[in-house]
């Protein structure tokens, strides 16, 4: 399964590159909304892990871009972020997001949320 990850924070991104080439998975990281937009419409993906602070284009905005495609409208996304506010996970679901997952965070946990969210979109792994 291809994942596109759009985290500006290079230590995140490495670290969750990693993990999810662990998985079995393959990763393609960017360092911010604009490109990870840009890859997607160049490459497409099976699911995209988003943080939501980022430079140009944050993650709610990449989201949003994201849910209004219609060729990538139906994308599994995992909102992967410092911020842990309800309300911000609120805003994550209301933009359309399928999971929330705060940082830091467990490595299993993240690849057992991309593999529950793969089983739910009928992805499978």
């Amino acid at each position: 399964m291809k994942i596109l990850i759009a985290d500006d924070d290079l230590n995140f991104r490495t670290l969750i590159t990693a993990v999810i080439a662990e998985g079995g998975h393959t990763p393609l990281p960017e360092e911010n909304g604009r490109l990870a937009w840009e890859r997607l419409e160049k490459e497409g993906a099976d699911m995209a892990v988003l943080d939501v602070n980022m430079p140009e284009m944050d993650g709610f905005e990449l989201l949003k871009r994201i849910r209004c495609s219609p060729r990538h409208k139906g994308l599994p996304v995992l909102m992967l972020t410092i911020r842990a506010f309800a309300e911000d996970q609120v805003s994550g679901y209301d933009t359309g997001a399928d999971d929330y997952l705060t940082k830091p965070f467990d490595n299993e946990i993240l690849l057992a949320r991309i593999t529950a969210l793969a089983r739910r979109t009928g992805l499978g792994t």
